[in-house]
């Protein structure tokens, strides 16, 4: 499974018209629609802020698509039909529009909206899929350099470091560094 690498967006104008799309990689439906509301929350003066987002949690596919406000079909359907081209899954992305004047008609919003998703997808850099996973570890300070150099070796999100007569570090990894951090002596994973 493919998704994109990185948080980020990008921007263009079409006949006067402002588009700014923004990009995330995601592992929930709950983390796509809070993406979602903050964009909107963000550009509450825009024209438009049309949305689509793909994502695969617990087995099961979570696909919704928003024109907010804009001709039926022609914003968010377009951008989730550039993730089924790219095949990439486990992305939301947002299109902000800031209108400039000059009606694009279905045709050419249909095209803008495509170009905002597939310029997003560029730049946000299509990888491979690694499931990660929310969990702490507990161990002594006799293997926390062993356990800090297998945590920059994976892309470890690191949210708290707790030293006291042993260290305790909470954290997102993907599952396969969890299996390794067990196999160490006195590591504690939970």
């Amino acid at each position: 499974m493919k998704t994109v690498d990185k948080e980020c967006s990008i921007e263009f104008e079409e006949k006067k018209s402002r588009f700014i799309g923004y990009i995330k990689p995601i592992q929930s439906k709950n983390e796509a629609e809070k993406f979602i509301s903050y964009i909107k929350e963000k550009h509450a003066d825009a024209v438009h802020n049309c949305s689509a987002y793909k994502v695969i949690e617990d087995g099961q596919e979570y696909y919704k698509v928003d024109d907010d406000g804009e001709p039926s079909g022609t914003a968010g359907k377009p951008m989730g039909e550039i993730f089924n081209l790219l095949g990439v899954d486990n992305l939301v992305v947002v299109a902000t529009r800031y209108f400039g004047g000059i009606k694009l008609g279905a045709g050419g919003l249909i095209r803008a909206y495509a170009k905002t998703a597939k310029l997003a997808v560029g730049e946000a850099g299509i990888v491979d899929y690694i499931e990660k996973k929310n969990f702490v570890i507990d161990f002594p300070y006799v293997v926390a350099s062993e356990v800090d150099r297998m945590l920059t070796i994976y892309e470890v999100k690191v949210f708290s470091r707790e030293y006291g007569e042993r260290v305790t570090y909470r954290l997102e990894a993907p599952e396969q560094l969890k299996n390794e951090l067990s196999e160490l002596k006195d590591v504690i994973v939970i």
